[in-house]
Parts: structure tokens; sequence; C-alpha cells
């Protein structure tokens, strides 16, 4: 191909201008995710406990879009070590998995540890180093015990305490080979969007209550299991821990909607993240007082959102390693005009800050209805976080596009080369400090409540048939291929053609 040809085909492709320099630094790490509930299927082997997916997606089918549930999903529970030969095909430095507290504590509690589930476990951490893949572990996908549930679950603040005995199981059967690991899964889905909408698992509305106790018993869940991994199993271990938080970028619809966005912004990261990752901790400021002022005017006496204590603010800060990030999406947002309704999706609290988001009708749609494709949007909020919280290491642990089924799936390479240029660009012109991305998703899953119709892997998968044969998108070479050569440059694309 001659350099006339590679500019026009730069051009074409939109991806970036043929000067660039698009070589990640050496080390930057590659890996691709999946989570229990979503792939492994096997929802009653042996003596695995009920979770609120399973719970939901039996008594409540109809609220799944196509009708289907997680009880066989990829049968990763079976097929393994077919997961792991696909990590080796893609040329992953690490693959982030996560663990199904029920599989493993069938009663949500460390009274009984499940053989078969520990040996699951056991097999796929081992399987992955043999081909030299690093294990990265999420404790807590969304797949809460139901048992668990039934006694209040994430509003309960004995939460925290059961979250950590489970904890304490994980890092003593794995913390030997497992060095990377995630407390818990974007709070923002599990809090605000789970008890704003009843639409997630598990189904219960509770904006003004349930959504503030979750928040805070979640954060102290987190720094629960970091405290006890640090004190007890870092000297031994040498592992890093955080929690991963769910991003949306929020861009003003006007100037005059700027100090609108940056409350929406503190609403769902930093609410979050202000608590573990800022110099003072405790709540958002600015956040913690509009709530405040919210729920007064409607008649509550105490703070809806739970304060925290001095010795707790004190507990909490600091409860990180690294700072993971997980980003899809962005909106516009401008104050609420009188008369119209709130979606609990993506700010759980529309209603109590009077705001309304949009799409800029430049960004183009998904498959998924709360997904559109905004790549400066997650430069932008590398860069926010940055100016918030400081020079950290920061993961991207998701990011990743949703399509319909094909192996011809030129919109997500599409995606993942425009992405991963406001990556690199974040790392190179405003020097943040990015060690490692992780693709969303491995291989076609249950996608919660759009059930199997909603393809974000880089392998298809069939599930008409029983075995689940996966199958490489060219998603899945062109990932491959960036992880062999670590760039985005025009000699990637010409060794593709």
């Amino acid at each position: 191909m001659n350099r006339k040809s590679i500019v026009v085909l730069c051009t074409v492709l939109a991806v970036t201008s043929c000067v660039e320099d698009l070589t990640f630094p050496p080390g930057f790490l590659w890996g691709a995710a999946t989570a229990a509930y979503q792939v492994e299927g096997g929802w009653n082997a042996s003596d695995k406990g009920e979770s609120v997916w399973d719970r939901l997606s039996h008594e409540h089918p109809e609220m799944i879009t196509d009708l289907t549930n997680g009880d066989v999903a990829c049968d990763s529970y079976h097929l393994w070590r077919r997961d792991i030969e696909m990590a080796k095909e893609l040329g992953l430095q690490f693959y982030r998995l996560s663990i199904s507290w029920p599989r493993l504590l069938p009663s949500g509690f460390p009274n009984h540890i499940s053989e078969d589930g520990k040996n699951y476990y056991n097999n796929l951490i081992d399987g992955l180093l043999e081909k030299g893949i690093e294990p990265f572990v999420t404790l807590y996908h969304w797949d809460l015990p139901q048992s668990l549930q039934d006694l209040g679950g994430w509003t309960n603040p004995l939460v925290a305490d059961w979250f950590v005995d489970y904890a304490r199981v994980a890092y003593t059967l794995f913390g030997d080979r497992v060095r990377w690991w995630i407390t818990i899964n974007e709070p923002l889905i599990i809090c605000d969007v789970v008890y704003s909408s009843g639409i997630l698992a598990p189904p219960i509305m509770s904006p003004e209550v349930g959504a503030h106790l979750c928040s805070k018993n979640v954060v102290m869940a987190h720094a629960k299991a970091y405290r006890l991994y640090d004190e007890e199993f870092r000297p031994k271990y040498h592992g890093k821990v955080s929690l991963a938080n769910h991003h949306i970028w929020f861009e003003p619809l006007s100037p005059a909607d700027a100090e609108l966005a940056e409350l929406a912004r503190e609403n769902c990261v930093g609410k979050y993240a202000h608590p573990i990752y800022s110099k003072v901790g405790g709540w958002p400021p600015a956040l913690e007082k509009a709530l405040g002022d919210y729920y007064s005017k409607q008649g509550y006496s105490k703070p809806i959102l739970p304060p925290f204590t001095q010795k707790e603010i004190e507990y909490v800060r600091g409860t990180f390693d690294f700072y993971a990030l997980n980003q899809y999406t962005s909106r516009l947002i401008r104050p609420a005009r009188e008369g119209e309704t709130f979606e609990p999706w993506p700010l759980g609290d529309a209603i109590q800050l009077n705001a309304k988001t949009e799409r800029d009708e430049s960004w183009s749609t998904t498959l998924s209805f709360w997904f559109f494709v905004h790549p400066e949007g997650i430069r932008r909020q590398l860069v926010w976080l940055k100016q918030q919280y400081g020079d950290i290491e920061f993961v991207v642990t998701e990011n990743g596009r949703s399509t319909q089924a094909g192996l011809d799936d030129q919109d997500r390479i599409d995606y993942y080369r425009k992405y991963l240029r406001q990556i690199l660009l974040a790392m190179k012109e405003d020097g943040v400090n990015v060690t490692g991305y992780t693709a969303w998703t491995l291989m076609d899953n249950f996608e919660w409540m759009d059930g199997l119709s909603n393809k974000f892997g880089l392998y298809e998968v069939d599930f008409n048939d029983p075995l689940r044969t996966r199958t490489p998108r060219a998603s899945a070479n062109f990932y491959s291929n960036l992880i062999k050569t670590n760039t985005l440059d025009l000699g990637t694309i010409q060794d593709e053609l």
C-alpha cells in the first residue's frame, strides 16, 4: 500500500490523522472482561445458592426483553477451558472475571464453602496462569445471594460485614495467585439505578431511601474489604485492590449548564469516588448539600444520604491501589423544564437534581437504548478524574460496544479505535497515567434486561447450540493484532488488509 492510499484509508476510517504517534507505552496491559451471572450458567449446579438475578429472571421473565435468563448463558461453568483458549488466542495479558458469591458461599455466609464452586474458580485461575494470563478478579458483579437480599441486601448496614466475610474467603482461597482485585463493580447501578428504576435485580423501587442507604453501605463494604486485604493479605501476596465505578460523561448543553453538569458528575461518580480517592474524604460537599436541600423541602428531618462520621471518613479515605474506570457513553445535561418526566437512567437522582439528559444528534446510536457513541467523553472523564483525585494509576476495566449478531463487526472495531485513541490522547497530551485497558466483553453473554439479544462480544456465541460454540469476530482479530503490535497506527491497518 502506497502513502497516498494510506492517507485515503485514514480519512475514510476517520480514526486519526496519519502523523500521530498511536503507540501505547511498553508494559501497557491488555485484557477482556466477563461477569459470573452473564456467562457461567450452571445456576443450580451442585450446591450453588440462588442469586437475586436467578430470582428475578425466574419469577419475572417478562422483565427480560427476549424472555431469556442466565440459567445456561455461555455455559462457562462447564466450558471454562474454551474460555481460556479464547483468551490465549487473543493474546490477553489479563482476563477480568467475577466470582459468584452464591456459588462460592451457597448460604451467603462462610459457614459453608462449596467444594465445587471453589474447584471451578481454582481451575479457571490455574488454567489462565498456565497460559501466561493474569486473573483479574471482581468479588461482586451484581449477583447478590438471595438469602442476603431477604435480609435487606445492600440497604442493611450489616451487609458490609457479610461482604468482608465473603472477601476473606476469596482472598484466602485465591489470593496466592490473584494480584488484581475489584471489590464491587459499579455502585451507581447497584444503588442508584436499581432503586430508582425497579427494572434490575432486586426489582425494588425506593429512590428516596433505599438508593441512599445502599450508597453508604457499598462504600463501607468496599473499605472493609480493602482494609482486610491491606492488613492481612498484602504482606504475603502484594496485590492491588480497588472498586470499579461506572462513568457517564455529562456535557453541559449550554455554558449556563456547567454547574449542573458538574453536580451530575459528582452524583454518578463522585458519590462513590470522593470518599475513597479524594484527599479529604466523605461525600462530595456540593452533592451532599443539593440532596440535603431537596429532601429537607420534602419534609425529611434527617439527611437521606447517610452522613459519614469522622472516624468513617478516615477509615474509607485512601482505600485504593489504582482507579478502575468503566465507561461506554455520554450525555448532554440541562435543567428540567416544567412538566417534564424523569428517567432513572443514567442519572438516578434526576428528580432531586432537577436535571434532564439528552443525546447530541451527532452521537451515533447503538443497539442498547442507553448507549450513544461519544469517544471524546472518555478522555474528558479521565482528565476530570485526574483533576479531582490527583496523579494516580488508572485502569480502564470496561469499554466496548453493542451490535447486532454477525462476524463482520466493523462498527465495534471503529468504536475501539476511536475510544482508544482518546485514551492515548489523555495519556500523552494530558498526562493521565492509564496503565491498562479491558474490552467488554470476551464473548456475547446475558446482557441483563436485554437478555441475549445485545451482542458485545469479541467472540460470537451460538446460543442455539448446546455446545455454545464461540467464533471470533473481525473485532477479535483486530484486538489480537492490537495487543501484538501495541499500536493503533496505520501499520496495524496495513497488516490487517
